[in-house]
């Protein structure tokens, strides 16, 4: 029957011993069995199963993808005694399954944490209905007219538990549906299982980008040239991601291979912006946007669930309006809003790099918000992360980097210009005055032509065989 099978049996009037035999294909395999028992009065769940072979369907049907991860399952009905006829499914109103109601819960099982042994302990938690009220983590609350199916977010490589209860307030009972556990990954595939989901690819990428954040964290602001190169990448880098996986059906790894070339293009345009024109303000407002962005997307992200936040538009208004609110509040003081954004997003571009080493649900502030500009059907999943001990060590990481950063930088660059001169005019001045300023050492530096016909000059006598030094006629005798 597949993973995590459930079977309702109902006991006849004098029958108290039933006998299951398990039977597999595979030569060695674990397996765990959970027996509740359950009274007249107790709801039936799956007792009105319409599209399943099973004359009562208890199971959870799970199906998960990079996205999202939809549960369904069938409706209950109220409880009956031995011997009695089951109670029909379309009779209304008092005393039939439409007072029933269904809350669906959720357990994460340990971060990074594979192991057979975890998990069986874990399916134990969340089997019956006092321990998962216990244990889990309430989702949702559905009524009887509401359609038994919910999206919840797909976490690849995190082990989590659902389950639903099925509550009659009439009677104030309760029973458990057959739970169902997901890694969001396959343990068999021969590429990208549940062992190796961290390609290289991805490792390489997130690690040049946090080194990069590392050094703009705690110098950005004094190497601005390498700032803005990291702005651009980012800016440049994230558009063209969305773009490629949106409309192309390339591979992962050349899509991302592209990313890097993309990104390299834009951090080289914000670069040649800065140099060219010097404008403070047209830096600091992409600069403005990247730190909005991040900050917006921490403060949606615990109120994503909300049902006003499901529609596209709203969404989308209120991340966009959070981004410019941030340039607009700092445009009085750039340097500030300068250093900050090199605290925030440096470090937190460190913790992207390790979280492709270690599991860390900080990483989905933006990967939540990447998975819904990729796929149309990612606002109604309910998004939700373990927090655990990996998540703590990692939030303090962040916030010892990103104090750090910006203590430093601020402390350094207190009694130094806001912002260094213009680039350009910088090089112009200097051109200038080497034209002019005799006593200037570099006045007297040949032109560049010279200097390459000089080099070129000196690179040929290489090839030149020296003549021999000494009398070279013969003497006559």
């Amino acid at each position: 029957m597949g993973a995590d099978p459930g079977l309702l049996l109902n006991l006849k009037p004098r029958e108290s011993v039933f006998t299951w035999h398990l039977e597999t294909q595979a030569q060695n395999a674990s397996a765990m069995s959970v027996i509740l028992p359950y009274t007249s009065r107790d709801p039936v769940p799956g007792g009105c199963s319409l599209g399943s072979n099973l004359t009562i369907d208890p199971n959870l049907y799970l199906e998960y993808n990079l996205y999202e991860a939809t549960i369904r399952f069938a409706p209950a009905s109220v409880g009956y005694a031995r011997g009695a006829a089951p109670p029909s499914c379309e009779v209304t109103g008092k005393g039939s399954r439409w007072q029933l109601q269904y809350d669906v819960y959720q357990y994460f099982l340990p971060e990074g944490d594979l192991s057979e042994k975890v998990l069986f302990a874990s399916l134990q938690k969340m089997a019956e209905v006092q321990k998962m009220e216990a244990n889990g983590v309430k989702l949702f609350s559905l009524g009887a007219q509401d359609k038994t199916t919910v999206t919840v977010s797909s976490i690849r490589g995190q082990g989590v538990i659902y389950n639903v209860i099925v509550k009659d307030p009439e009677l104030n009972t309760s029973a458990a549906y057959t739970l169902v556990h997901t890694y969001g990954c396959s343990f068999t595939a021969k590429l990208d299982n549940c062992h190796t989901l961290r390609r290289n690819s991805t490792r390489v990428f997130f690690v040049v980008v946090g080194l990069l954040g590392l050094f703009v964290c705690f110098f950005g602001h004094r190497y601005l040239k390498t700032e803005f190169f990291f702005i651009g990448f980012i800016i440049l880098g994230f558009l063209s991601f969305i773009l490629l996986m949106r409309t192309s059906s390339l591979d992962y790894d050349i899509v991302l291979s592209l990313t890097a070339v993309l990104g390299y293009v834009g951090g080289g345009l914000m670069v040649a912006c800065w140099w060219c024109f010097g404008s403070i303000i047209f830096s600091m407002l992409f600069v403005g946007l990247v730190l909005g962005f991040l900050l917006s997307s921490i403060v949606i992200t615990p109120v994503g669930n909300i049902e006003t936040f499901q529609d596209d538009s709203v969404f989308w208004l209120s991340l966009t309006s959070l981004s410019l609110l941030v340039p607009l509040l700092f445009f009085s003081c750039p340097r500030a809003l300068n250093i900050t954004a090199c605290g925030f997003i440096g470090s937190y571009a460190v913790v992207l790099a390790m979280h492709t080493f270690v599991f860390t649900s900080l990483a989905y502030i933006t990967f939540n918000v990447l998975k819904r500009a990729l796929d149309d059907d990612y606002k109604s999943a309910y998004t939700n992360v373990p927090f655990q001990m990996n998540d703590y060590i990692m939030l303090s990481v962040w916030v010892i980097l990103l104090v750090s950063g910006m203590v430093f930088q601020f402390a350094r660059e207190k009694d130094q210009p806001i912002f260094p001169p213009h680039p350009y005019q910088t090089w112009k001045l200097k051109q200038e005055r080497r034209k002019t300023n005799v006593l200037d050492p570099s006045h007297h530096i040949p032109p560049i032509k010279d200097r390459l016909r000089n080099k070129l000059v000196a690179f040929k006598q290489l090839f030149v065989k020296p003549q021999p030094i000494g009398e070279q006629t013969p003497l006559l005798l």
